[in-house]
């Protein structure tokens, strides 16, 4: 995953971009809070990890700013800080932190951080995942109820059209317009029978844009199986 690191000491942004790297993640590393900032709307990493007290920006306005953009519930903040005075944890977490870590730290400290971080964005991805598979299996049964309904109320009217343009075209006396009008009520008919079918025996629904922005479910032939 992306991790981006905001820090003004190289010292302190080599050391937490080793330790990141040493966990398999891809390293985004600025030097102020407007960087960071920038950063961010730029690489939308999964962790951001930055110092309370930076130039430009401090971290708890790059924590604030990213906490107010929209798709960025899951974002782990981690905080680092030299601040030990009662309220500040308080205060980062107001701000919308995760989590902190004070300064001095060693590798394990951070390790151990980035750990938790990562459990928190495997827990909230499996969350979403169950969530949007439960949306999905809601979504095809209501389908299939829908079908059946359809199926219901449509095909038994449509057997009596069918059936009486049928008898109609069999009158050899049925004159040329008419004939030509029944022709077209039964083409229209059947092509009716064949979307219901369609409806039916859908196993994958899909959507497809039927205006700009208005979806709607794809029953072309291709989708028939």
């Amino acid at each position: 995953m992306k991790v981006l690191i905001a820090d003004d000491s190289p010292l302190i942004r080599r050391l937490v971009e080793v330790a990141v790297l040493d966990r398999g993640h891809e390293v985004i590393a600025v030097e102020d809070g407007a960087s960071a900032w920038a950063a961010f709307e730029r690489e939308q990493p999964s962790l951001v990890i930055v110092d309370w007290q930076m130039p430009e920006l401090d971290g708890l306005e790059v924590c604030r700013r990213i906490r107010m953009s929209p798709g960025t519930r899951d974002v782990f903040v981690l905080v680092v800080t030299g601040r030990i005075e009662g309220d500040d944890v308080v205060i980062a977490l107001d701000a919308g932190a995760d989590d902190y870590l004070f300064k001095p730290f060693t590798p394990s400290s951070i390790t151990a951080r980035l750990e938790i971080a990562e459990r928190r964005i495997t827990a909230n991805d499996a969350r979403w995942a169950a969530e949007e598979a439960l949306a999905n299996a809601q979504w095809m049964a209501g389908i299939g109820q829908t079908a059946l309904a359809i199926q219901h109320e449509i095909n038994n009217p449509l057997a009596a059209l069918l059936s009486n343009v049928q008898l109609m075209l069999m009158d050899d006396a049925l004159a040329p317009d008419v004939r030509s009008l029944a022709d077209v009520m039964l083409a229209q008919a059947r092509r009716v029978a064949n979307v219901v079918k369609r409806l039916s025996q859908l196993e994958a629904p899909k959507t497809v844009e039927y205006l700009t922005g208005e979806p709607m479910l794809d029953l072309s032939e291709r989708t028939a199986h």
